[in-house]
């Protein structure tokens, strides 16, 4: 297994200073952070934008160390952790190997059932949407399990130029695993975010497509009897979800998107109704992040998740 994990360098920070984990036989922790600066390319020159995501956003958490975690929030009313001992470790990135897409993949799907074996949650620090594809496979005999989506658009292609597995195909092959058992696709907006053909997959699929319009017309409040009941929820969030004057750094910038108190109020909600099994936080763009504005919000954005599983009983 430690081939499978490149550890992060000596002098790089790990995720909000926490221990580094290089053995996932001996994990032992509530969550697991793994960086995945991944990409199956749609051409030869393509190259992942993405790839230095995963340490842009460790570096960012380290506004929350030490000592920040325990003073008052305002945006949870006391404590993000509740006082509890939450037990975080960061497991380094997924070995990349340049052109052995398949092998990255299985890699990466070996890496997230070992922190699973262990009891732990996985965070997965994207790297392109396309990472998510391996992650799901982890949790084979482990299901049903829920996905909820926040994106622009619903990634429902079947294949782009004969690949499968890219960026724009995620919920399709999801929707292909026998373990997963309902969709809620929420911030799709705008003309470039579905083809018709892919719309109507969806809807024969079962996803239940939420608009960002109608999230800010009704609030999450007002969209969770949309979502589907579940014991277990995988949560899946593209940073384009969010709207870009707060996420400026994303591939596919649209107006109109999720605000930040609509993203933490989700997390909430979604902790609430079943267990939260997993994250992956994809497609930031370093180089295009202003004032590393979109990396702060990532960061600020798995905190509340790890706050709401804190406040739910889920961790530590």
């Amino acid at each position: 297994m430690a081939t499978q994990l490149t550890p992060i360098p000596v002098g790089r920070p790990t995720f909000l200073d926490s221990p580094r984990c290089t053995d996932l036989g001996a994990l032992d922790a509530h969550i697991a952070v793994v960086g995945l600066p991944f990409a199956v390319p749609y051409n030869l020159d393509y190259s992942s934008r993405s790839s230095t995501a995963p340490q842009a956003i460790r570096e960012q958490s380290l506004r929350y160390v030490p000592g920040y975690l325990e003073r008052y929030d305002f945006d949870f009313g006391g404590e993000l952790l509740a006082g509890k001992d939450v037990k975080i470790v960061d497991c380094g990135d997924v070995t990349i190997i340049p052109g052995r897409w398949d092998e990255n993949s299985r890699n990466a799907t070996a890496v997230v059932k070992a922190i699973l074996a262990r009891g732990a949650m996985p965070i997965v620090l994207g790297g392109e949407h396309s990472i998510t594809i391996p992650v799901l496979r982890a949790y084979e005999g482990r299901g049903p399990v829920c996905i909820v989506h926040v994106d622009a658009h619903i990634d429902w292609r079947d294949e782009v130029n004969g690949i499968r597995e890219g960026l724009s195909s995620p919920m399709r092959r999801a929707s292909e695993m026998p373990w997963i058992r309902g969709m809620a696709q929420i911030g799709i907006r705008g003309i470039g975010s579905a083809r018709r053909e892919e719309f109507d997959n969806a809807r024969k699929y079962g996803s239940v497509l939420i608009g960002a319009e109608e999230l800010h017309r009704v609030g999450v409040e007002g969209i969770m009897h949309r979502v589907p009941s579940a014991e277990r929820y995988y949560i899946s969030f593209d940073a384009d979800g969010l709207d870009p004057a707060i996420a400026p750094a994303v591939m596919g910038p649209a107006p109109g998107g999720v605000t930040y108190y609509e993203a933490t109020n989700l997390f909430r909600a979604v902790a609430a109704r079943g267990k939260v099994v997993g994250l992956d936080f994809v497609e930031v763009l370093p180089s295009l992040d202003v004032h590393n504005l979109t990396s702060r919000l990532a960061v600020r954005l798995i905190l509340n998740l790890i706050g709401a599983l804190a406040h739910t009983g889920q961790v530590g």
